[in-house]
C-alpha cells in the first residue's frame, strides 16, 4: 500500500504564487509516475502535470503551462508542483497521484494512488 501526503496548499493573492509538495510512502524502491489533478467546486477532476519516474518526461495542461511546473526528488520520493503567476481560476483541491508505470499520463484513471487534496484558493 502506498500512501501520499501532500502539503503547501493555502490562501495567496492573484500573481503569487505556492509550492505544492507530495510525499510518497511504502514505495521507496519503486519506479513510478506521479501526477497532480485539482478539482474545483461543482467541476470534474481536471488533469494539471504528471512526471515520469527519471524527471525528463513532463506533461502539462494548457491552463497550466508556462505558470506550473513539476518536478521531484527521488531521493526523498517527494513530487513538487510550483504554481507562479496563480489566478483566481486556478482555485480547486489538488490532488497529488501515484501510478505503478514509470511513464507519465493525463487520465485519471491511470492512478493508482491518491493523495488527500489540499487547498489552494487565489484571491483577487
Amino acid at each position: 500500500q502506498v500512501s501520499l501526503v501532500e502539503s503547501g496548499g493555502g490562501l495567496v493573492q492573484a500573481g503569487g504564487s505556492l509550492r505544492l509538495s507530495c510525499a510518497a510512502s511504502g514505495a521507496t524502491a519503486s519506479s513510478y509516475a506521479m501526477g497532480w489533478f485539482r478539482q474545483a467546486p461543482g467541476k470534474e477532476r481536471e488533469f494539471v502535470a504528471a512526471i515520469n519516474w527519471s524527471g525528463l518526461s513532463t506533461l502539462y495542461s494548457d491552463s497550466v503551462k508556462g505558470r506550473f511546473t513539476i518536478f521531484r526528488d527521488n531521493a526523498k520520493n517527494t513530487v513538487y508542483l510550483q504554481m507562479n503567476s496563480l489566478k483566481p481560476e486556478d482555485t480547486a483541491v489538488y490532488y497529488c497521484a501515484f501510478r505503478w508505470s514509470r511513464v507519465a499520463t493525463t487520465t485519471y484513471d491511470t492512478y493508482d494512488y491518491w493523495g488527500q487534496g489540499t487547498q489552494v484558493t487565489v484571491s483577487s
